[in-house]
């Protein structure tokens, strides 16, 4: 059976940006993304329900969303869903969440992270992608606690 795995989001940073490089000296930085869905409620009044999403980028993508974002800018993101399991004290642990593969800054200029926005290049429209990265996306990231380690030699 055939299966396609494709995740579009549009939403807001949840945190600032950690970026963090791996030993080949890859780019990488891991945070979330808020989703706001709006819908009625049975009593007819409407509610916000907020999705958390993590995302992580890789390779200049991440270093872009490290130079030009902050906690609450708009993303819009394009990746694949990928789930990566590992033990801890002795319980078995998992974490599905989003790998990255093109992005698009959203908002005007002067939005972001606290650079005057004379300083900042205009945003709107901006596409970055990891095209370029080749087989370097295909490294599985996994966070235990707050350290980011990257498993490059995965036997399967």
């Amino acid at each position: 059976m055939a299966s396609y795995n494709r995740v579009i989001l549009l939403g807001n940073l949840v945190r600032d940006i950690e970026l963090r490089y791996t030993n080949s000296k890859l780019a990488v930085c891991q945070n979330a993304i808020a989703v706001n869905e709006r819908r009625k409620n049975a009593a007819g009044e409407w509610v916000d329900e907020t999705s958390f999403v993590d995302v992580t980028f890789f390779g200049r993508t991440a270093e872009v969303v490290a130079e030009y974002l902050g906690k609450g800018s708009p993303i819009f993101v394009e990746g694949r869903l990928k789930q990566d399991t590992w033990e801890k004290d002795g319980q078995k642990r998992s974490k599905l969440y989003v790998i990255v593969d093109r992005m698009q800054l959203i908002g005007a200029r002067g939005e972001g992270k606290g650079t005057p926005s004379s300083a900042r290049p205009q945003n709107n429209g901006a596409r970055f992608s990891n095209s370029d990265q080749g087989s370097q996306n295909e490294m599985h990231v996994s966070e235990v606690g707050d350290d980011v380690f990257v498993e490059e030699d995965m036997p399967f």
